[in-house]
Parts: C-alpha cells; sequence; structure tokens
C-alpha cells in the first residue's frame, strides 16, 4: 500500500489516460456512449484508489496490462447495457412472485399493449371526437363481469385504498378490525394510509377475535365507514375470527354507513380453483353488500399492475372527481393490457389465455408429465422428477402450498445463483434438502427446451 507522495505518484504515473483506452482496437465494437462511461468510471475509480492508497502501483500496473483493461471494460460496458427488465424463466413454483413481476400476462394484453404503444384511443369518444373518459372501456367490462353499476381502475391496489378513503371518508372515523390493521411488502400499513387519507381510525376487538358487538359498540355520529381488509400475506388460525362482509352490511344498512372492502388479490374467476376455496371473491364481497370493493390487477386476475375500484355508482364516481385520482390513473399501456385481460374473462376462455389461472388450475398430471419432459433433458446434470409444494403467492392463499411436480438437480444456493445470473435469460428456482428445484407449475411447456438449455450453460462452469 502506498505510504508516500512518492508512491502515490508512482501509481498515478501508470494509468493510462481515457483518450487511449477509447482508441483501443479492441474495444470498438462496443456502444460509443457505453464505452465512454465506462471508461471514464474506470479510469477515475483507478485514480481515487491510488490517492487515498488503497492501490499501489503494482495493483495499477496488474489492472491496467492490455489484456486486462480490455476484459474489464468489456465485462462493465455488458453489464452497463443491460436492461434490468429482462424476460426470466420462473421455476420457483411462486405463480404470482412480487421479484419477477406477479402475474405474467396473457398473449392478447402483450398484443394490446402493442398496438397501443404509438397513438391510440384514451380520451376521445372515436365517433363523436369528443373528450371521453380514459377508463371507460375497463369501466364497463368490470361492471359487466362483477354486476357493480360502477368501476374505476388506478394504478395499483394501495392507491384504490388510499382514494377509496380519501373520497369516501375524510374527516370522518371508520371502524376496522383489530386483526385486519395489515402490512405488505414496502411498509404499506393500513394504519398509515388511514391517516394519510385523512380518516381517523378506530380499531375494534382482539388480534385473534373480533366480534360485530365490537363494531357496534364503537359506532358514533362520526362513524362513516366499516372498512375490511382481507390478511392477504398472513394467517391467523385457530380461536379467530372477524365479521364478514354480509354481518357488517346489515348493521351499517340500520345506521346509513358504508361498507368498504379491501380485498388485495381480488380473485375474479368464481368457479373452484385448487388451494384457492377460501379466497374471498369480487362477486362474493359485492353480493354480501360492500358499497365498494378494491382489488389488484396484477394478483389473481392475471393482468397488469393496476388497482380496480367496483360498486355504487355515486360513490365510484366521488372517487374519480376526487383530485387524487389524476395523480394515480393508469396510462394507455396498462388500460390496453387491462382491457384486454377483462375481455379473456368476459368472451374468451380465461383458464386457457390467463397464465395464472391456467398455472393454477393445471392438473397433477400435467405437472408431473411436465417435470418429466424437463428431468429427460437435464439427465445428464441427474434431473430427476420429486414431488414439490408450490404456492400462489402475492398475498393469495398464504402459507397453504399446492401439491405440484418439479425436476431436482444436485446442488445448492450457489447453483442458485448461477441460474440467476445465467445470461441471455436466467432461471429463478430453489433450494429444498441439498438439491435444486425446477418447479413445473410456473413453467411452460414451450419454454422446457430453453430452461435446459440455460440450466446447463448456467452450471458448465
Amino acid at each position: 500500500m502506498p505510504t508516500t507522495d512518492a508512491d502515490r505518484s508512482s501509481a498515478l504515473r501508470l494509468l493510462p489516460s481515457v483518450d487511449h483506452l477509447l482508441r483501443n482496437d479492441d474495444l470498438q465494437s462496443l456502444s460509443r456512449p457505453v464505452l465512454i462511461r465506462v471508461v471514464r468510471s474506470l479510469v477515475e475509480e483507478l485514480r481515487e484508489g491510488a490517492l487515498d492508497g488503497s492501490i499501489d502501483a503494482a495493483a495499477i500496473k496488474r489492472r491496467c496490462s492490455a489484456e486486462a483493461l480490455v476484459a474489464t471494460i468489456r465485462e462493465r460496458c455488458e453489464a452497463a447495457a443491460r436492461r434490468r427488465h429482462e424476460c426470466v424463466y420462473n421455476a420457483t413454483g411462486i405463480v404470482l412472485h412480487t421479484g419477477i413481476g406477479r402475474a405474467p400476462l396473457p398473449s392478447a394484453a402483450v398484443a394490446a399493449m402493442v398496438s397501443a404503444s404509438g397513438y391510440a384511443i384514451v380520451e376521445v369518444d372515436p365517433s363523436s371526437g369528443q373528450r371521453d373518459q380514459r377508463e371507460v372501456a375497463v369501466s364497463e367490462l368490470l361492471q359487466d363481469l362483477t354486476g357493480a353499476v360502477g368501476a374505476l381502475a388506478v394504478n395499483n391496489n394501495a392507491a384504490a385504498v388510499t382514494l377509496m378513503l380519501a373520497a369516501l371518508t375524510a374527516d370522518t372515523e371508520v371502524v376496522i378490525s383489530r386483526g385486519e390493521l395489515v402490512e405488505i411488502g414496502g411498509g404499506f400499513r393500513i394504519p398509515d394510509v388511514m391517516r394519510r387519507a385523512g380518516c381517523t381510525m378506530v380499531e375494534v376487538g382482539a388480534t385473534n377475535k373480533t366480534h360485530l358487538y365490537d363494531f357496534e359498540a364503537a359506532t358514533t355520529e362520526a362513524t362513516s365507514a366499516y372498512l375490511k381488509v382481507h390478511p392477504s400475506n398472513y394467517r391467523i388460525e385457530g380461536f379467530a375470527g372477524t365479521p364478514s362482509v354480509e354481518e357488517l352490511h346489515k348493521i351499517a344498512s340500520e345506521r346509513n354507513l358504508l361498507v368498504l372492502d379491501d380485498l388485495g388479490s381480488g380473485l375474479l374467476w368464481n368457479d373452484p380453483l385448487p388451494g384457492l376455496v377460501d379466497e374471498p371473491r369480487v362477486a362474493d364481497s359485492l353480493e354480501q353488500g360492500a358499497d365498494v370493493t378494491c382489488f389488484s390487477g396484477d394478483k389473481l386476475l392475471g393482468g397488469p399492475q393496476a388497482g380496480i375500484l367496483v360498486g355504487s355508482a355515486e360513490l365510484i364516481a366521488r372517487c374519480r372527481a376526487h383530485p387524487l385520482y389524476r395523480a394515480m390513473r393508469c396510462d394507455k399501456l396498462t388500460l390496453a393490457a387491462l382491457e384486454a385481460t377483462l375481455l379473456l374473462y368476459r368472451d374468451g376462455d380465461p383458464l386457457a389465455g390467463v397464465p395464472t389461472l391456467r398455472m393454477l388450475s393445471v392438473s397433477p398430471e400435467d405437472l408431473e408429465n411436465r417435470a418429466g419432459a424437463l428431468a429427460m433433458l437435464l439427465r445428464d446434470l441427474g434431473g430427476e422428477v420429486v414431488a414439490s409444494e408450490s404456492f400462489a403467492g402475492s398475498g393469495a392463499n398464504p402459507a397453504k402450498p399446492l401439491a405440484s411436480f418439479a425436476t431436482a438437480i444436485p446442488g445448492g444456493d450457489a447453483q442458485c445463483d448461477q441460474l440467476r445470473a445465467a445470461r441471455p435469460v436466467s432461471v429463478f428456482a430453489r433450494v429444498t434438502d441439498g438439491r435444486v428445484l425446477l418447479d413445473a407449475r410456473t413453467l411452460l411447456l414451450e419454454d422446457l427446451d430453453a430452461v435446459a438449455l440455460a440450466v446447463r450453460q448456467a452450471l458448465a462452469g
């Protein structure tokens, strides 16, 4: 380590010039803007190291050999030019994996986004040429599908909850069960949201048990609504319970109060799905008397990120008229994708066309066959079929696994890291009992050859 000015000067004299590196013949195939940025950063990094004494002349000489510099610059340029939001293969078995984008979009939604990527109908009536509401098509589809007379879409469900409370309950008291004061990822806490929305939270009951009489006892002249929040990312089991929407509606209607229901995942599909028998459905919430129900677009619905509000036409209109709506509204690409997804529910076959529903409804036989096909492709790596547990994910049916099958190969965390770093397409897997598992539930049959190639290339070293 340099300890004197002479040592530092010796190290600094060995630094390459930016201009010299930019003229290196071995680097001319790289993107010029990226190359300039990387070279300047590298030279500055070496200079700072020489000045603060962390890099001596010998280290500078090693790192600044022609071969070392070209290799370093090429590696950094490739990393700098790489997009963060790249396609990956999901072999975790978690269908709605928040870390890698939750619901994979239906092909119809992808096509709709591409079609709307240029100029597209957003806030104009194509027949009259007059200005129109941007979410009119989505609202009509949601009304058809849910039976609600009002519907609105914003950019995510946190926004939907905030807008609902701000527009309908500001400066009033809202009663909520203590067992539903949830916090989800990113520090999104219901008490904080209610405070920011301008209402006063009145929590009732115990952590595990809240009765209807708790809501009745807490109701005052300042009360405007009862709020239900689906505890989507945890379960309280055993001696536990909270009043249903239907029960709350009964006492709320007698007092001229609102019942607001935050469903979280928001299951729009009404037929049974494996492992989701207890998951609350949008239709059930409305039928039981919720005045406004909100839920996510990119969870069990299987569409793009969005927050959806359905319910009373008058209440939805109040939400739309609130100043916060403009800050929370969806852009044209989200609306196009959401419209295409909802059209699949209304006019198509969502179990086939919506990947999320397809993954959740796949039969055990198909899962085993899919795992077997991948195991054959990876037999040289010791691939074999094993029973597995998968999950709906993103707060849907938490802590309750779905029976699945996976392809297992020898390995652990190091191999998982290699798979995740694979290029051009990385593979997200998981480790169980000393083996890397590639769960068949979240792998598409048409991707198996590509997945096997990615795994083999990633683990080749």
